[in-house]
């Protein structure tokens, strides 16, 4: 069938071969670009060529799209693509500086969507200074005509999502709003994965406050991973408005087709959202909880003490007056004062042990 549809409209099984974008001394775009790629019909052609060529390509057949896919490009690096591409320069310096709060920018011909990416960092044992959650970024810039995905941090690569994609065409073939619904769709899924994986550490540490109650859990391991629940919490809480906007509104640049799939996207996101928010305020419980238990056990210590003293007191009484040195003291010339001395202190100190005992402090 795509066979048939290449021959129908004669577009080519392969692109002209170009300018190697993978060279730096042949391209101004460095090694910032991972690849640049031409859909036509849903169907990756073959080839490389540098992105002005690819985009002229496109648009001489009246069909298709181009991807290309950028990571961590400079200032210099990105200029060329920003002026043949037409990209608006607050988004160019969005995409260039990062840092971006997850959002959703229209402008005259172009979509500019910010997604932070998430991924679970293993560790044997959740400690009061554990990254657990590690962010990053992705820009996409979406036109009529063409993708361009900016990536930033060391995870979230593209790669799965370009594959997936290629196994249907089908799909594929709506154009660019496609290509922003599977990265949409990619994020959220990661997530929930992150969140699933979060929450093993909050039902750890949740253990150590009200199961094991070793007088409380360290602090700073609950104090920690409410820090990091709080990073997953910015990279998801402020993606909701802007898949709100891709499902609901009506736009040009996407397809009607995907903005059902994006309704679907938007419900993931409820959940992830109302899970992340569910664990802020558990964390906070437990950190109270955790304080509490500290307290009581801090009680505890200071009645057993407190018994302590009270015992130690009655022989340190005694023993103060009868040494005074005065010279008429009761039973202080009997043959037998010493040791009944002695019989009442400790009578009087296995009484108080044993009343302490039958109260619990001791």
């Amino acid at each position: 069938m795509i066979h048939q549809l290449r021959k129908a409209v004669r577009l080519p099984q392969q692109l002209p071969r170009g300018v190697d974008l993978s060279h730096p001394a042949r391209s101004p775009l460095g090694t910032a670009v991972i690849n640049c790629v031409v859909y036509l019909e849903g169907v990756r052609q073959s080839g490389s060529c540098p992105p002005d060529d690819a985009i002229k390509h496109v648009r001489k057949a009246g069909s298709g799209f181009v991807w290309i896919g950028l990571h961590e490009p400079t200032e210099r690096e990105f200029a060329g693509i920003a002026e043949l591409f037409g990209l608006h320069p607050l988004a160019v310096e969005d995409a260039i500086d990062a840092h971006q709060r997850p959002k959703l920018e229209r402008y005259d011909t172009s979509l500019f969507t910010v997604f932070k990416t998430v991924r679970y960092v293993e560790h044997d044992q959740l400690t009061a200074t554990s990254e657990v959650v590690e962010t990053g970024e992705i820009m996409v810039f979406t036109g009529p005509d063409f993708v361009i995905t900016v990536r930033h941090g060391g995870h979230g690569s593209l790669g799965p999502i370009r594959e997936s994609l290629e196994a249907t065409p089908e799909h594929l073939a709506k154009g660019p709003s496609a290509v922003l619904h599977a990265i949409a769709d990619h994020v959220v899924d990661d997530y929930l994965t992150v969140a699933e994986a979060v929450q093993d550490d909050i039902d750890e540490v949740e253990a150590d406050v009200f199961v094991h109650r070793s007088g409380g859990a360290d602090a700073g391991r609950i104090y920690q991973l409410k820090r990091e629940v709080l990073e997953l919490k910015r990279a998801v809480a402020p993606l909701d408005r802007p898949v709100q906007t891709l499902a609901s509104q009506p736009m040009s640049l996407i397809d009607r087709d995907i903005k059902t799939y994006f309704r679907d996207v938007a419900d993931h996101l409820a959940r992830v959202t109302e899970q992340v928010t569910a664990f802020d305020e558990l964390l906070n419980s437990i950190l109270q909880a955790n304080l509490a238990q500290v307290s009581v056990a801090q009680n505890e210590d200071m009645r057993k003490i407190s018994a302590w003293v009270a015992i130690i007191a009655v022989p340190t009484m005694v023993c103060g007056v009868y040494g005074m040195n005065f010279d008429y003291m009761p039973e202080l010339r009997w043959t037998y004062g010493y040791p009944l001395v002695l019989g009442v202190i400790a009578v009087t100190c296995c009484a108080m042990h044993r009343a302490f005992r039958r109260k619990g402090w001791l």
